[in-house]
């Protein structure tokens, strides 16, 4: 039977690309979250001391590598009560989110949910289980479920990919409980948690510097039954090259992960182990890089709020969600006049369909032109 996977749908985008290119003074591509910084000296440095690899990897990581992950959850996201043995290197988050349905045996008849604006691949992911993939936009969408009718599998995205939005803790809580009433397992893509804009008074007292996380007590009552936090490296450390990121939550989920993992050989390389454990010890470098993306975002929005663009969400990450009330792609082609790229909203969802994605992902340089740019032409 064939896989009826979507066509890619970046490479709708060449036209435009091409017509931004041929600008005076050259195309700036902000369409793309793909990091432009350098990856930073400390990760560079375990990297190169590690190269010396002549032996298989352990599929499960480094023991070093899983007691960073916990440290980092318990300092960075407010998750004190991660253990360890819960935790597992994946090459890179986007493998992961494709090949979860996969991993956790679903296939014909079940069913994945995912948000109506979303990254493509988690509708991906269930059709390479053959699984059925379905937009969940709120709980109520679902309507009344039962085992047969509930999804085998629900995916959340917060900070979220478009669109920046910020699910709080007490959206999760209530999540997790509906998830635990109706036995669905949550995984959480939290890759933008680092990259947190909201003002400070939309925090609780006493909340971590990131946003919140599926494994947050407050939101778990103190269990992980059910939930997998999925996170990379690639925003926050500029590591998207390295392919490095983690999952962890259930004790017992994870260890069916790696059971098939290690039966695949989906393994991540031991010199990529050794520098996700550097850089997962060392703050310094998250909060220079997070000052990068946040001058970066205070050049680019004015400027496209005087283009005509509102800002819808956009509390977190490395996109600003925009609109002019117009098709996206109309948009698409007049920022591709003035020389910028930026992405569709229709990549991510027929309810995007009326906005674009602006990625932060430029050097100062390009992003000061696009600003120019931009104010010149409103």
């Amino acid at each position: 039977m064939t896989l009826s996977l979507p066509d890619f749908p970046w490479d709708s985008l060449a036209p435009h690309k091409e017509r931004a290119s041929a600008v005076s003074g050259g195309i700036v591509d902000l369409s793309v979250g793909t990091p432009v910084d350098p990856t930073p000296e400390v990760v560079q440095k375990a990297l190169r001391a590690a190269s010396d690899a002549p032996g298989y990897p352990q599929t499960w990581g480094t023991p070093a590598l899983r007691e960073a992950v916990a440290a980092w959850f318990a300092r960075r996201r407010g998750v004190p009560d991660v253990d360890p043995a819960a935790v597992l290197p994946t090459i890179g988050s986007k493998e992961l989110v494709a090949w979860l349905p996969t991993l956790l045996g679903l296939g014909p008849g079940d069913v994945v949910g995912f948000p109506g604006v979303a990254y493509p691949t988690y509708d991906v992911g269930a059709r390479l289980s053959r699984a059925t993939p379905r937009v969940v936009d709120g709980l109520a969408a679902l309507g009344p479920v039962t085992p047969a009718t509930a999804p085998k599998l629900l995916w959340l995205n917060s900070p979220g990919n478009p669109t920046g939005k910020v699910l709080g803790v007490d959206h999760l809580r209530k999540v997790v409980e509906w998830a635990r009433r109706n036995s669905v397992v949550l995984a959480s893509d939290e890759c933008y948690a680092e990259l947190d804009w909201r003002d400070p008074s939309q925090r609780g007292a006493g909340d971590p510097p990131t946003t919140p996380s599926i494994l947050d007590p407050r939101v778990t009552g103190g269990s992980h039954e059910g939930l997998l936090a999925v996170y990379s490296l690639s925003k926050q450390s500029n590591l998207a090259g390295y392919r490095a990121a983690f999952v962890a939550g259930d004790p017992v989920l994870v260890a069916r992960l790696l059971e098939v993992r290690k039966h695949a050989g989906m393994i991540v390389p031991a010199p990529v182990q050794q520098a996700v454990t550097a850089a997962l010890a060392d703050d310094a470098h998250v909060e220079e890089q997070r000052d990068r993306y946040a001058g970066r975002r205070a050049v680019l929005r004015p400027a496209l709020e005087r283009f005509g663009l509102r800002i819808e969400d956009s509390e977190a990450g490395l996109y600003l969600w925009c609109t002019r009330g117009e098709d996206c792609w109309e948009t698409v082609s007049a920022l591709a006049g003035l020389g910028i790229l930026v992405a569709p909203g229709s990549f991510y969802g027929e309810r995007g369909r009326r906005h674009v994605r602006v990625a932060l992902t430029a050097t100062d340089e390009r992003v000061a032109t696009a600003a120019e740019r931009l104010s010149a032409a409103g």
